[in-house]
């Protein structure tokens, strides 16, 4: 640039190393206006770049020598009238726009440079798809631009696109598609009016899909993610505070802002490609959310090892609740608003039971507030315990078969599982001790989720209870089987919900696969979802499965 042709030779040179190093730094600096011609908007200001570059130094390859440093300090300091930052051409017309492909473009997988494997200023070609580290003289994105011939780059962190090698900055409204697809947003106007929005989006490749029910990619052996997440998608606060990342920007967790992308990528209606037909629907793949679920989890749900939905839908909620919570709510968060209720646990246990877990030093602390009885060497306790999910147990199937020689697949009522939290069923406990539970619900959440335990572990082999649930998809009254608190004055008993999430389980333990049932609200339509397969089906059809676990909405 002119800026070069004038500058000193020490200038010059300190140019040149700034040039061989990874150049792609101008994203967090103001532009100054300018006047370079008619094509030429704008200048983008370099300053402070010798500090970034200084500190990539060694990282890149490229030896700073410490003499070198002090002679340009000084010389700095006797020519600091003189000293211009380095600038960058802000340009409307580029040549070559019409060498974009957006039918090769892909944002949902991490964004790690193709040849250093950094994510460091990384760059996506958008001719070709693939991903470069910098873009100054012999970085990788340069390099590509002259060996493959292609031109047009954006920056995946900032967003903003550069013709290379010609370094330009490209500014056309032309590629705003394509920032939109990169990262998704959403206007509080259009988060509150998702639920109402009846009509398909046209994708721009001219097919047609649904927001929000799209297909999930499963990677290998993550069917029980994608169950959990399209489940979790129907939950409209939740969804709702998700889709705006400003409301969790004060969170540092990689996890809170992969599952945030991830919403807003389900639910994005500007997408490239669209559903090809009913039963193969556009896809969002969950890569970058499930490397933070590795990290987060410590490898205890990871890409090729089947875990169970239910056990992650508890880890999951949990650790976004740790991560989201904030002093001035005093441990309150979005997670805790949507799920969490209260129940009553009595607990009996013989005292000489309490005896020996104390002889073994295995002695519990019971929760805060906990009222401790005793009569005829039992010793009951009571204590207030918040839950995100209830567990229920299936009666044991029958071990006889029938005249055909088949065996018979039992049936049982939602309700009649549900009465082991009346506050007088008694549950039998072994573990930690043994004990009789009862449960009692003190507080019903928004969102009540379910649990039917259909799997038992025992010395040898894992066993799964075939027993079909049956449940109404809508009207579900609570209290008519369970006994409720009193609401507070003035305030509604409220504890009839509806179904939105139904998780199925389908063959053997440890063998078989995981599928969903979900509703459109803005229509009431029910879709059955497994991977990337998205098809519509009738209510009827969700209440014959095997359930395993479910989300109901309260009224």
């Amino acid at each position: 640039m002119g800026a070069d042709e004038q500058s000193p030779p020490t200038r010059k040179r300190e140019r040149e190393e700034d040039e061989l190093a990874d150049g792609g730094s101008a994203e967090k600096r103001p532009r100054e206006e300018g006047s370079e011609g008619a094509s030429l908007l704008g200048l983008t200001n370099y300053e402070d770049e010798e500090e970034e570059e200084a500190a990539r130094g060694h990282s890149n390859g490229h030896r700073v020598e410490e003499e070198d440093e002090e002679d340009d300090e000084e010389e700095d300091a006797r020519r600091a009238p003189e000293r211009r930052p380095r600038q960058v051409e802000l340009r409307r017309d580029c040549p070559y726009l019409d060498t974009v492909n957006r039918q090769v473009l892909d944002f949902d997988f991490e964004k790690f440079c193709s040849i250093s494997l950094s994510n460091l200023n990384v760059y996506a070609c958008l001719v070709c798809g693939k991903y470069f580290q910098g873009r100054g003289l012999k970085s990788h994105a340069y390099t590509h631009s002259l060996e493959a011939g292609h031109h047009v780059f954006i920056n995946l962190q900032t967003e903003k696109a550069y013709c290379l090698p010609d370094g330009y900055e490209i500014n056309d409204p032309s590629l705003e598609d394509i920032r939109h697809v990169l990262n998704p947003r959403f206007t509080r106007e259009q988060v509150l009016n998702l639920d109402k929005n009846k009509q398909w989006s046209r994708a721009l490749d001219g097919s047609n899909y649904l927001p929000g029910m799209v297909g999930l990619n499963n990677i290998k052996e993550t069917d029980f993610v994608n169950v959990t997440i399209q489940s979790l998608m129907r939950v409209t606060p939740l969804r709702n505070f998700f889709l705006i990342p400003e409301n969790y920007q004060h969170s540092k967790s990689p996890l809170v802002h992969r599952f945030g992308e991830l919403t807003r990528k389900i639910w994005h209606a500007r997408n490239f490609k669209g559903q090809v037909d009913l039963l193969l629907a556009y896809s969002v793949s969950p890569h970058e959310f499930l490397q933070a679920v590795m990290k987060a989890s410590n490898k205890r749900f990871q890409i090729g090892v089947q875990s169970d939905p239910v056990e992650f839908m508890s880890w999951l909620l949990n650790t976004l609740h740790s991560k989201l919570k904030s002093s001035k709510k005093k441990n309150r968060s979005i997670i805790h608003d949507c799920f969490q209720g209260e129940l009553e646990v009595v607990k009996e246990v013989q005292r000489k039971h309490i005896m020996e877990m104390k002889e073994d030093g295995k002695e519990q602390n019971g929760e805060a507030g906990s009222e401790v009885g005793t009569a005829d060497g039992i010793v009951t306790e009571t204590s207030r315990v918040p839950f995100l999910m209830l567990g229920l147990d299936l009666p044991p199937p029958p071990l006889f078969k029938d005249a055909m020689e088949k065996n018979i697949i039992p049936q049982v009522p939602l309700f009649n599982i549900l009465k082991k939290f009346d506050g007088e069923t008694v549950t039998e406990v072994v573990r930690p001790s043994i004990a009789r539970m009862k449960y009692r619900v003190t507080r019903l959440p928004k969102y009540l989720i379910l649990h039917m335990r259909r799997f038992t572990k025992n010395n040898f082999f894992v066993e799964k209870n075939p027993t079909l649930v049956n449940f109404p998809v809508k009207n579900l009254e609570l209290k008519d089987y369970i006994p409720l608190p009193k609401p507070k004055e003035n305030d509604k008993l409220r504890s009839k919900y509806d179904l939105i999430a139904n998780i199925v389980h389908d063959g053997k333990p440890g063998e078989g696969c995981y599928r969903v049932f979900v509703q459109r609200k803005s229509e009431e339509a029910w879709y059955e979802m497994q991977d990337l397969h998205v098809t519509e089906t009738l209510p009827q059809m969700v209440a014959l499965s095997e359930a395993y676990m479910q989300i109901y909405e309260q009224h």
